[in-house]
């Protein structure tokens, strides 16, 4: 996968889907910063007491999470890469806002799975979602994938590649070497000429781990 140095990746997905798991699988030939929002919560958690239930201070993590993103794109020179579920526009949007204001590409990087493998992930990392936030998160779904099966990228994202988790079993390669961006290349919609991704052994990141979902839709 090919993109800028200066480019905002954001990879989305329905919590449950094996976003944090791709993260751990990412290869770079370059250094790029990866920010997810477990990285904040477990900081969080280790300082407070085990009885205090993480929705206590979730608002905390999320506000922090974004922060962090705002941070990043003005200060890292690398590429960054976020992740969050982005079922909804108001999540999609403040990632565009960030990355216009700081001059980077939006890639927006969709990690498709049915609902119901979504949901045996979550039970799997054993962090389970609110039922109804999550049905939520299905119903938008519906109406982002006829977007993205169109051909379409989200607004104010300058291309979108559409993942299974077939595509990304051996992780995800992002070549930031300065190739062209094929507009015919698998998976890719909206596309103008975004940069590069590298294949890499220095992923930047805080922490590792199953993330704490985001999303401002919920």
């Amino acid at each position: 996968m090919h993109i800028d140095r200066r480019t905002l990746v954001v990879l989305a997905g329905l919590p449950g889907a094996g976003k944090s798991t791709l993260l751990t699988k990412l290869h770079t030939t370059t250094e790029v910063s990866v920010l997810d929002s477990e990285q904040v919560r477990r900081r969080l958690s280790a300082f407070l007491p085990e009885r205090i239930p993480y929705r206590w201070y979730r608002c905390f993590v999320h506000v922090t999470h974004r922060l962090r993103i705002v941070r990043a794109c003005l200060l890292v020179r690398a590429p960054v890469v976020v992740h969050d579920p982005s079922t909804c526009w108001i999540a999609r949007a403040p990632f565009v806002l960030v990355g216009a204001l700081t001059r980077r590409r939006r890639v927006f990087v969709w990690l498709h799975v049915e609902p119901a493998l979504a949901l045996a992930g979550q039970y799997e990392r054993g962090r389970l979602i609110r039922s109804h936030a999550f049905r939520r998160h299905v119903v938008r779904v519906r109406r982002l994938d006829a977007l993205l099966q169109g051909g379409s990228a989200p607004r104010g994202y300058h291309a979108v590649r559409v993942l299974t988790r077939d595509d990304v079993r051996h992780g995800l390669t992002l070549d930031v070497s300065g190739g062209d961006l094929r507009p015919d290349a698998p998976g890719w919609a909206g596309a103008r000429a975004v940069g590069t991704v590298k294949v890499n052994t220095s992923v930047h990141r805080e922490d590792s781990g199953a993330s704490a979902e985001s999303s401002s839709c919920e």
